[in-house]
This record gives C-alpha cells, sequence and structure tokens, in this order.
C-alpha cells in the first residue's frame, strides 16, 4: 500500500465516528500524524540499504511507543490476563478490547519503572492503538484480529529474538509440535504488514512464492528446526531486517572511542564499521549508512562492521595469544535445542480441590491473620484495594464450595450404580477410594506440618530481628572496620597498578611510532624493508 493510500485511510479514521466499540479522538489520531512526521524528520529515507533502513525505522516506532521497554514474558503476560490465548487466532477483537489490553500493558510497566522514569500511559496507550489500527485495519472497521495483534507485540516488544520465535512457533504449531504451513503463512502476512506501515512494502512485500521458499510444505517442522533456519546469518531475505532490529537495540549504548573519517566525531554509538582496504579507517554508523566518505575510501571498498569495541592493548595482546594458539577460534553461538515435541499439560481433574476453610487444612484464623494474605496471593502482582481483596476472597471461598459440592454430587451418582456391579468390581473401587482417602489424609497432614513450620520460622525470624535491633555485636562491628582497612588499602594499592600500567601504555605508543617511523624513513636498506613487510603481513 502506498503513502497517499496510507494517508487517506488515516484520514478516515479522523472523520469517522465509532459505536461503543469503535470510539477513538482526533487527538489521538493526530498523535500518530505527529509520530510519522517526526520519522520522516529523521531522514532514515538516505539510508542506501533497505534491511537497515526498516529496522531504523521500527527502532523509532518501538521507542515512540515505550514498546522498548515492554519484555516478551509481559507481553504473554498481558495476553493471558485478557483471555487472548483462549481465542481463536482468527477472531477479531473491537478498539474497546484492545485498549484494554494495551492500557494494561502500560499500567503494569509503570509498576515495575522507577517513580520519575514512568511513561504517560494515556498517551502511549492511543499512539500504539492508533498505530495498530493504522497497520492491521485494513477494512476501516474498527477490528483486529488476535493474532496480528499477538505478531505486531512480539515482534516490537524487548526480549530475546529466541524467546519470541519461540512463542510465534506455539501460536502457528499443532498438539504434536509441528508448524502449520498455513498459519506460517499468515504469520509472514502480519510479519510483512510492519515494513508497509513505514512506506517499505517495495522491499519487503509479502508474496504467495515466500513461504515455500523459506519451508517446504511437505516437510514436518519442529520448532528447533524453525529456529535454526529464521535465526541463521543470513536469514531469510523477507525476514532479514527482524534479527538486525535486535542488534541494533543492543549496540545502541556500546561506544566506540574513535574518531570517525567521514564526520570527525571524537567517539560515536551504535555499529562501527572498518574498511579492509584503507589504513585504520573507520566510519561511524550514520556515515556508512548515508554513504559518506572521505580521503581515498571509495563506497565499493569492503567493510566489516563491529558490535564492540578493544582497545589497541587488548588487539596487541589477543593477537599474540592467537599466534601462540592460546585463543580457539571463535565459534557461532549455537541455538539451544528444545524437545521436538511439546509438553503435555497436566490432567488435575481427578484432584480434590482443598477445603475454603483454613481450619480444615490445619491452619487457624488467628494464624492466618499473622502470617499470609490469601488475597495477596490470589491477586498476584496486581495491586487491589482491601474491598477488592475482600470481595476476590470470598468469590474464591464460593468457587471452591460450588466445586466441592459438585465432585460430591459426581461421586454420589458414581455411588448409585454400585449395586449393578459385580461384587469383584465393587472391593476393586472400594479398595481405590480407600487408597485415595488414606493419601488425602497423608497429603492434609503433611500440609499442617508445613504450615505449621512456615508458622514456626517466620516467628523465629522476627525474635531474631528484634535481638538485633535491640543490641549490636562489637566482634562483628570490629570485623567490618577491619574489613574497611582492608578495601582501602586495596584501593590504593589498585589506584598504583593502573598508574604503573598507564605509564607502560604511554611507553608503548610511543615504541609503535618510533616503528612505525622507521618503517616510513626512505634510509632504509633495501634489504630490511620487503622483511619488515612480510613481518607486517
Amino acid at each position: 500500500m502506498n503513502e497517499p493510500t496510507k494517508c487517506r485511510r488515516l484520514a478516515s479514521l479522523d472523520g469517522r465516528r465509532y459505536s461503543d466499540d469503535m470510539m477513538t479522538t482526533a487527538h489521538s489520531v493526530g498523535e500518530h500524524r505527529h509520530m510519522i512526521a517526526k520519522m520522516k524528520g529523521q531522514n532514515f529515507d538516505a539510508i542506501r540499504f533497505a534491511s537497515y533502513r526498516l529496522a531504523s525505522k521500527l527502532r523509532f516506532v518501538q521507542k515512540k511507543t515505550h514498546l522498548h521497554l515492554v519484555d516478551i514474558w509481559n507481553v504473554i503476560e498481558a495476553f493471558r490476563e485478557n483471555g487472548f490465548h483462549t481465542l481463536d487466532p482468527k477472531t477479531e477483537i473491537g478498539i474497546s478490547r484492545l485498549e484494554a489490553l494495551i492500557s494494561g500493558l502500560y499500567y503494569q510497566l509503570n509498576k515495575r519503572l522507577p517513580t520519575t522514569q514512568q511513561v504517560n500511559t494515556d498517551n502511549c496507550t492511543n499512539l500504539l492503538l492508533n498505530w495498530l489500527l493504522y497497520t492491521f485495519n485494513a477494512e476501516d472497521n474498527g477490528r483486529l484480529r488476535v493474532f496480528a495483534i499477538k505478531v505486531a507485540l512480539g515482534i516490537l516488544c524487548a526480549g530475546k529474538l529466541m524467546d519470541k520465535l519461540r512463542y510465534i512457533f506455539s501460536q502457528i504449531s499443532d498438539s504434536n509440535g509441528h508448524m502449520i504451513a498455513s498459519k506460517f503463512q499468515e504469520f509472514l502476512k502480519d510479519a510483512l504488514a510492519l515494513p508497509a506501515a513505514v512506506y517499505e512494502s517495495p522491499s519487503f512485500a509479502y508474496s504467495d512464492a515466500i513461504t515455500s521458499s523459506i519451508f517446504d510444505g511437505h516437510s514436518k517442522v519442529n520448532v528447533n528446526e524453525f529456529l535454526d533456519v529464521l535465526m541463521s546469518d543470513p536469514g531469510p531475505r523477507s525476514l532479514i531486517w527482524l534479527p538486525l532490529l535486535h542488534r541494533m537495540a543492543a549496540v545502541e549504548g556500546v561506544e566506540h572511542p574513535v574518531p570517525c573519517d567521514a564526520c570527525n566525531k571524537s567517539s560515536f554509538t551504535g555499529f562501527r564499521y572498518k574498511c579492509q582496504r584503507c589504513y585504520n579507517y573507520q566510519l561511524c554508523q550514520e556515515c556508512f549508512w548515508r554513504g559518506r566518505t572521505s580521503k581515498t575510501h571509495s563506497l565499493d571498498h569492503d567493510v566489516k562492521e563491529y558490535a564492540t569495541f578493544k582497545s589497541p592493548s587488548k588487539q596487541l595482546g589477543h593477537s599474540i595469544r592467537k599466534s601462540f594458539r592460546c585463543v580457539p577460534d571463535k565459534r557461532n553461538p549455537e541455538i539451544p535445542r528444545f524437545p521436538d515435541e511439546p509438553e503435555k499439560t497436566l490432567n488435575l481433574s481427578h484432584i480434590i480441590p482443598p477445603s475454603p476453610l483454613l481450619s480444615h487444612n490445619g491452619y487457624h484464623e488467628s494464624h492466618h491473620q499473622n502470617s499470609f494474605d490469601l488475597a495477596s496471593i490470589h491477586s498476584g502482582s496486581t495491586s487491589r484495594s482491601p474491598t477488592k481483596q475482600n470481595s476476590s476472597l470470598e468469590s474464591s471461598k464460593v468457587d471452591d464450595e460450588h466445586r466441592l459440592i459438585a465432585r460430591y454430587a459426581a461421586r454420589l451418582a458414581a455411588d448409585a450404580n454400585h449395586a449393578a456391579r459385580s461384587p469383584s468390581e465393587l472391593s476393586l473401587t472400594l479398595d481405590t477410594s480407600r487408597a485415595q482417602r488414606e493419601l488425602i489424609l497423608q497429603l492434609e497432614a503433611k500440609n499442617r506440618e508445613i504450615m505449621q513450620e512456615i508458622a514456626h520460622l517466620r516467628r523465629q525470624q522476627e525474635m531474631e530481628d528484634q535481638a538485633l535491633q535491640s543490641q549490636q555485636n562489637p566482634t562483628l562491628l570490629a570485623e567490618l572496620k577491619v574489613l574497611r582497612q582492608r578495601k582501602e588499602e586495596l584501593e590504593q594499592h589498585l589506584s598504583t597498578l593502573q598508574e604503573s600500567r598507564r605509564e607502560l601504555m604511554v611507553q608503548l605508543e610511543g615504541l609503535m611510532k618510533l616503528l612505525k617511523n622507521h618503517q616510513a624513513s626512505p634510509r632504509s636498506t633495501p634489504n630490511t624493508s620487503p622483511q619488515i613487510g612480510r613481518a607486517h603481513v
């Protein structure tokens, strides 16, 4: 979809009045337009390479919506809390439910962030909501497919690429752990809708031939084969931007304390590019991506990309150790292997739930008030008011009572059929029920012992804390003083070693300059020059 068509779709969102399930505001649409205008102001279109250009644009969207602060596991937890894991992937949801998912995502993010670094929940929710509608709502009906939402949030959030691909595979595989080709095709469609949203569809457009070029439709693909193909270097051409997006996020904080030979920056962050033909010619990522050169360097020269920086002393030591074969060859990190078949979920239907009354579990009300807050355990990480905690506790008790009544009713109905059974079957059933009752009694007794032990340990810990607060051990204070003195001595010794190392580095640099001047001197004899050149080779 070209840019004018996108603009017409965005204008339709501005003038449309949705119903209760399709409500949006012109202000939020204006924020989306403002984000697109800022992205164009970054001059990403001047980047020569399509994969780097697309990754830079998606990284910009990722940071503007603050999804770079939300981990993939937080996204999966939000899906479960909002019931998305029980919906069919092709189910379409309205704007109100999508807004509840996104706002809950940012609300949980603010609970994890310091007060000074918290995000504006309303602005982020409106911005991400309209960007998702802009990307996937081609029919302008205000409804999005569940699978498209999972793909978009799974790709744009933070986290390891392997964890994201494992989650994607769990959504497109069957119960035997084999990939479903039609669902993988849907994944490619939704994933390649992200390049179209930032005007990169000409380079990364979807076609039916892409699926067959990545995986053979007749072979059974498990999770390990899926990860091997999509995380390979280089990966599939249509998804080559996906690992690049994660590499770009990883090197944003890496600083290279060397000057860029094109823009003359004293230091820079991100990727570093070193020419393989020009001597010690290095470029920052902004200059290399946009084709800026200087001196005798040309764009057709081979360059090498670096994501880290090693000082000259470390490089010299590494070269010496490597020459003596003390350093093994660096190999690409292997992808961990996972079970080919998914883990089977436990069948807990035959387990009798615990009694809602605490005294039945060997734990009385007085102990409950001093030790545990069942409402907080039930609520998980979500903070609730006391009224909501009491209501959730009462509802859990009622649910447990209803579950017990249903279980006992089913058992009575089963006992009514015992008369029609043979004596051998009846005796076998009685033995089984007796063994189950004995097992339940043993578990309840064990549970009482554990709860009593927990209460005892808690009381003991409180007594120890009070004893430590009431008096301070002079022996511990003396030992602490000795350790502090020892720490100061070690710090002084460390500063002395650092000063010696600095002096040695200065001497080493002087020797390197003398050696370099000696090589460049025209008075060197013909017999010595070739030998020095070969040594450098």
